[in-house]
């Protein structure tokens, strides 16, 4: 049997708005090809590395390549000599990518020696901005993410392209969560459901442990989160993929949880304690999808965590597009932390990742 025949019992690949993609591409040929800006409310996009403001936080906004984001984190614990714990981010940005990113770092007292640092961290990566800043950057935070993406040998019809954008533009397109997050062939929701459901809860089996034991069971914790959070994010797409299907996504049912008089954006739920806070018709068919899937609903009868709302719809910003040749296609928008670039662009393209065979090389 393949691999992948034995990874077929999850599915990765969600029905598009359209009810099917248009066209053909290759993603992330180069890094450049995929570029990656964070913006952060309040922090300096333009380049200077005169360090402004005050706090015991040295924040840098850093410009890497080929480096994941934990990567370049974990190196500035070590050049700043402090914990990995004291270094902070917004969120994670592609390895196979151009990206700047904000990192903070906890250096208090040390002010007089920012520029010496500065000048060690510019030796790896290319030092875009900095501050100081009273406290650490914490995962969420950053207002959003602005996206340059060039497709190459793009194989369709211009004409349908350029008119499956502008519909982008207008109406957007389902917000699943991306499949990385799922890991691959699905081997994040193969870990989720072989998990024991109180494995979320190490502080009873770390309590009375040494360093060594309280480490470990902290590295385990961090797995079972991942776990858990591709099992909530899968449920989350099969029920999005239900409503896709049946052309519900851009209107809200009856029993739509917390709907203000006026409001026209619905939600489809991230699995808690209790399951969903919809009611109703809604409720129903949100039960009657996740009770699909009992080895992954099994996971949320110990735990404590809220059930929560995301939205169906996802609708870049700023959305523009141009085409550099007939097979050449780039385009740009901004999304907002927890949306997938991928996810925007699989809604019309069947997409190859051509980092991927150079990942595995």
């Amino acid at each position: 049997m393949t691999e992948a025949v034995q990874h077929c019992r999850w599915r990765l690949d969600w029905p598009t708005s359209a009810g099917t993609r248009v066209a053909r591409a290759g993603l992330k040929s180069s890094p450049e090809d995929f570029q990656v800006d964070e913006v952060l409310a309040g922090f300096p996009e333009q380049s200077g590395v005169d360090v402004a403001g005050e706090g015991e936080h040295l924040c840098l906004r850093l410009q890497k390549t080929g480096d994941n984001t934990e990567f370049v984190a974990r190196q500035l614990a070590a050049l700043s000599g402090c914990r990995t714990f004291d270094v902070g981010y917004c969120g994670l940005k592609d390895r196979h990518a151009v990206t700047s990113q904000w990192f903070s770092l906890y250096r208090p007292g040390m002010a007089h020696s920012d520029a010496e640092f500065i000048a060690r961290v510019a030796e790896q990566w290319t030092v875009l901005s900095a501050r100081r800043h009273n406290r650490k950057l914490r995962r969420g935070e950053h207002h959003g993410n602005r996206f340059i993406l060039t497709l190459r040998d793009v194989s369709g019809e211009r004409a349908v392209i350029d008119e499956a954008l502008a519909r982008l533009k207008h109406e957007g397109a389902p917000n699943y969560f991306g499949p990385q997050r799922f890991g691959f062939g699905g081997a994040n929701l193969d870990r989720a459901a072989a998990m024991d459901s109180s494995a979320m809860d190490s502080r009873s089996r770390s309590a009375g442990r040494g360093r060594k034991g309280k480490n470990r069971a902290g590295r385990d914790a961090s797995k079972n989160v991942l776990y858990f959070s591709a099992a909530r994010s899968w449920l989350f797409n099969e029920v999005l993929a239900h409503r896709v299907a049946d052309g519900s996504w851009l209107r809200p049912m009856d029993g739509e949880p917390g709907l203000a008089p006026g409001e026209l954006e619905p939600t489809g739920p991230l699995w808690g304690d209790g399951g969903t806070t919809a009611t109703g018709c809604q409720e129903q068919l949100e039960r009657s999808v996740v009770e699909q899937a009992p080895d992954l609903v099994q996971l949320f009868s110990t735990t404590r965590m809220k059930p929560e709302r995301r939205s169906l719809r996802i609708r870049p910003a700023e959305l523009a597009w141009q085409w550099q040749d007939e097979r050449c296609l780039a385009v740009e928008f901004t999304l907002a932390p927890g949306q997938y670039a991928t996810t925007i662009l699989s809604d019309i393209f069947e997409l190859e990742d051509m980092s991927l065979g150079r990942h595995n090389k």
